[in-house]
């Protein structure tokens, strides 16, 4: 008999004072590449607090921006997020928004356009460790724990947006405890967390509308012993949570990386995403090494993949590879890994990577935006997340 155990993952919405950071430095990314695709090169990074937003960080395009773009940006996230309110202590309208961007370093722009190893390729911006991981918990190959998270606060969200209730604000928290056999298969949620910020005098109508949604989320196979009492759906713990978002708490961008990643479950190389243009491999390679671990999974090679691979600022070509499939493999991880380093199938040169996934167009029923809450991965709109090289794979290991 196999032993059971449990894995708990969270998430945070749009309207989380985090996420409002990501996703203004991602807005800023979205705005200069759709100007200036091919060399536009950007480090943004965004801090929020009660009415106000700070903007600063590295920026070399030959799109002329200006510093009152840059808050036109800013005021038209926030403005999306929902916090037009002064009387909760952060508005698109009022807030004051300090603009403190300069060019990027010319060291940097340097082994970025001229790598050393091939002086017709681009260069890997920075050095570093990514990883990608994928698994066969729910159809979009997520872990089950965060992809529940995620559409927990999503929901609610749209609920908001749409005005089928008029008593949630911004700010929302999830966390999903999921409990497995011992061969990876989710069978029951066994805990679901969620804080939510609401209206003055509506907490009793909060913790009654977030019980009654969480059926039309999570599937009922996994819910069918849940209690949703307070022994194991805790809404709102701390009771009231009328002051939230960046007045509650200071946001920075960049510091929800378990939450943009797999929950917990894959491993993380510690660089964040959002604010960095494809050039900046701490981005462009995780995408590459989800896109990688997913098809390999959708091609049943394995149950659950886990990618590594690593880079040093300035050489095109990635220094090592690691393939996991923890034991789940049809074929031997060493022979996955000798696909990649030859390159054949999967090309993780970084102008390889930015031209096969279209990193430098966003707005092609997608865009960086709205990769920065919820999740970079799981949704079938990003390019990353196709599984289009299965049959490609097989090919190669003559399956």
């Amino acid at each position: 008999m196999t032993k059971h155990f449990d894995f708990t993952s969270e998430s945070v919405s749009e309207g989380h004072p985090d996420k409002v950071c990501d996703q203004i430095s991602d807005a800023v990314v979205d705005y200069l590449l759709k100007r200036d695709p091919q060399h536009s090169h950007i480090a943004c990074e965004s801090l929020a607090t009660t009415n106000y937003v700070l903007l600063a960080g590295e920026i070399s395009s030959s799109a002329d921006v200006t510093d009152d773009e840059y808050r036109d940006i800013a005021r038209r996230v926030i403005t999306r997020i929902g916090y037009t309110s002064p009387d909760i202590g952060f508005s698109a309208a009022d807030a004051q928004i300090d603009v403190r961007i300069h060019s990027q370093s010319k060291d940097i722009a340097k082994g970025v356009n001229n790598a050393t190893d091939d002086q017709e390729e681009q260069g890997a911006g920075d050095q570093g460790i990514m990883f990608g991981f994928a698994c066969d918990e729910t159809p979009e190959l997520m872990p089950a724990p965060l992809f529940y998270a995620h559409r927990l606060v999503e929901h609610l969200a749209k609920l908001r947006h749409e005005g089928k209730v008029d008593f949630l604000r911004p700010d929302a928290k999830s966390q999903v405890t999921v409990e497995y056999d011992g061969d990876w298969n989710p069978v029951a949620v066994k805990d679901i967390v969620v804080a939510q910020q609401h209206t003055p005098g509506t907490l009793a109508k909060v913790r009654e509308f977030v019980r009654a949604i969480i059926p039309d989320v999570i599937p009922a196979d996994l819910l069918r012993n849940f209690a949703f009492d307070n022994t194991c759906c805790h809404i709102n713990g701390c009771n009231d949570f009328e002051i939230g978002g960046p007045n509650g708490d200071c946001g920075l961008t960049g510091r929800k990386i378990i939450i943009d990643t797999y929950g917990g479950m894959g491993r993380h190389g510690g660089g964040a995403f959002s604010g960095k243009d494809p050039s900046k491999v701490d981005r462009s390679a995780c995408y590459m090494a989800r896109y990688v671990a997913k098809n390999l999974v959708a091609a049943g090679l394995a149950r659950r993949c886990e990618i590594q691979v690593a880079y040093a600022i300035g050489i095109c070509r990635p220094l090592s590879f690691m393939v996991n499939t923890f034991g789940t493999g049809k074929v031997d991880d060493a022979v996955l890994v000798r696909m990649l380093e030859e390159g054949k199938v999967f090309d993780f040169h970084p102008r390889a990577i930015i031209e096969h996934l279209n990193l430098q167009h966003p707005g092609q029923g997608w865009c960086y935006e709205s990769a920065a809450s919820y999740g970079h991965f799981g949704r079938p709109n990003f390019p990353w997340e196709k599984t289009d090289k299965i049959a490609e794979i097989r090919r190669y290991l003559g399956l």
